[in-house]
C-alpha cells in the first residue's frame, strides 16, 4: 500500500516563498502587517505547494476556531420534514461558507439533548451560536447565555433587552393575508394557529384578531405547522362552524392539511372556502390544489443575516450578542441590516388561485 504523501508545512511554504516560517504564519492567519508583495509570494507558494492550515494549530494561538453552532430547537424528524428549516440553513451555510467559517448542526428534542449542547458549547469547540424555532419555555437561552457565547436568534424571542435577532414582520404579513380575505367579501374568515408558544404563532394571531377584532372565537383552531397539524384543525373548524368561508393558515405546511380536508368534505376552492397561508414555501405552494396564496417571507436571507450579525459580533470582540434570559420585553422597532441590534423584513401577499 503506497505511503500518503506528507502535508506540506509552513516551513515549506516559506522555503517556496523566500521568506520567514514567522511571514507565512501572519499571511495565512490574516494578520496585518505584511508588505503586499511579500503576501503576494505567500499566497503563490500556499497553492503551489497546496498547503491547508491546521485549524487546530491554529486556534491555540488565535483562540477562535472558525466555527459556529446551529442550534434548533426541534427534534430531528420535524426538521428534516419542514423545507422551512432547509431553507433557513441554506442561507446561513452561504454566509458562513464565504467567510471560510464552518456550520456545526445541533437538534434538541428533550433534557439530555440539552445538556449535551450546553456541554459542547461551553467546551469551547465553536465561536457562536445560532438559535431558532425556541419555545417559551426553552431552556437553550440560558444554557447558552452560561456558556458565554456571541449568539444571534432566528425570530423574535420571548424577550428583547440585549439580543441579537433576525425575524419577518409575523403580524404585518397575518393582516395582509386577512384583509385580502375580508376584501374577497368573505365573512367568517377562521386561523389555523402554530404553536402558541412560539412567538411568530402568537404574533400571527395578533394579526389575525387585529382585522377580526371582535370575531367568533370559535373560527380560531390550534395547529402545530404540520400538514397532520393543519388537518385536524380545519376539521375541528368545519365541525364548529360549517359555515366558514375562509381560513388564514399559520403557515403553508398548515394550509396544505387544510385544503386536503376541504376537499374531502367537498368544499370548493375558493369557491366555497378561501385559503390563505404563510411562508411562500416553493415548490409546494405552486404545487398545491389548487395553487396557493401565501404571505412570502424571505427565509434564506433571514438565514444570512443571522450569520452575518454573529459574525460582525464576533469581529467586535467578545461579549456582543450574547442572551439576557431574563430582561423584561422591551419591545422595540424594525431595522433593515445586521448592522442594527435586530432585523425585522418586510412580507408580501402572493395571490394565486386558492383566494
Amino acid at each position: 500500500m503506497p505511503q500518503a504523501a506528507a502535508r506540506p508545512t509552513l516551513e515549506a511554504v516559506a522555503e517556496r516563498a523566500g521568506v520567514s516560517r514567522a511571514t507565512v504564519s501572519r499571511v495565512v492567519n490574516g494578520d496585518a502587517g505584511v508588505r503586499e508583495a511579500l503576501a503576494v509570494k505567500v499566497r503563490r507558494a500556499v497553492r503551489e505547494l497546496g498547503y491547508v492550515p491546521n485549524r487546530a494549530a491554529r486556534s491555540l494561538v488565535t483562540r477562535r476556531h472558525d466555527a459556529v453552532a446551529v442550534v434548533i430547537a426541534e427534534p430531528e424528524t420535524r426538521v428534516f420534514a419542514d423545507p422551512f428549516f432547509a431553507r433557513q440553513l441554506r442561507g446561513i451555510s452561504k454566509e458562513l461558507t464565504a467567510r471560510d467559517v464552518q456550520l456545526v448542526l445541533l437538534l434538541t428534542e428533550g433534557r439530555d439533548d440539552h445538556e449535551r449542547v450546553g456541554r459542547y458549547l461551553a467546551g469551547g469547540h465553536v465561536d457562536g451560536a445560532l438559535v431558532f424555532s425556541l419555545h417559551l419555555d426553552d431552556p437553550l437561552p440560558g444554557i447558552i447565555h452560561g456558556a458565554g457565547l456571541p449568539t444571534v436568534f432566528g425570530g423574535r424571542p420571548g424577550w428583547t433587552g440585549g439580543v441579537r435577532y433576525v425575524d419577518c414582520d409575523n403580524r404585518g404579513g397575518a393582516r395582509q393575508a386577512v384583509r385580502h380575505l375580508t376584501a374577497l367579501g368573505r365573512t367568517r374568515v377562521a386561523h389555523i394557529t402554530g404553536p402558541l408558544d412560539q412567538t411568530s404563532a402568537v404574533d400571527r394571531l395578533d394579526g389575525y384578531r387585529d382585522v377580526v377584532p371582535e370575531g367568533d372565537p370559535r373560527l380560531v383552531a390550534d395547529g402545530d405547522f404540520t400538514p397532520a397539524g393543519g388537518e385536524r384543525a380545519m376539521r375541528a373548524l368545519l365541525d364548529r362552524c360549517p359555515d366558514v368561508d375562509a381560513v388564514f393558515a399559520a403557515n403553508d405546511l398548515s394550509a396544505a392539511g387544510a385544503l386536503r380536508v376541504l376537499r374531502e368534505s367537498g368544499r370548493r376552492v375558493p369557491q366555497d372556502v378561501a385559503v390563505v397561508g404563510f411562508d411562500d414555501m416553493l415548490p409546494l405552494a405552486e404545487q398545491a390544489d389548487p395553487p396557493l396564496t401565501t404571505v412570502r417571507q424571505d427565509i434564506e436571507e433571514m438565514g444570512r443575516l443571522m450569520a452575518a450579525m454573529l459574525l460582525r459580533d464576533q469581529a467586535q470582540g467578545p461579549g456582543q450578542g450574547q442572551p439576557q434570559p431574563d430582561a423584561p420585553d422591551a419591545g422595540g422597532g424594525e431595522a433593515a441590516s445586521e448592522e442594527a441590534a435586530h432585523v425585522v423584513l418586510p412580507t408580501e401577499l402572493v395571490r394565486r388561485e386558492s383566494a
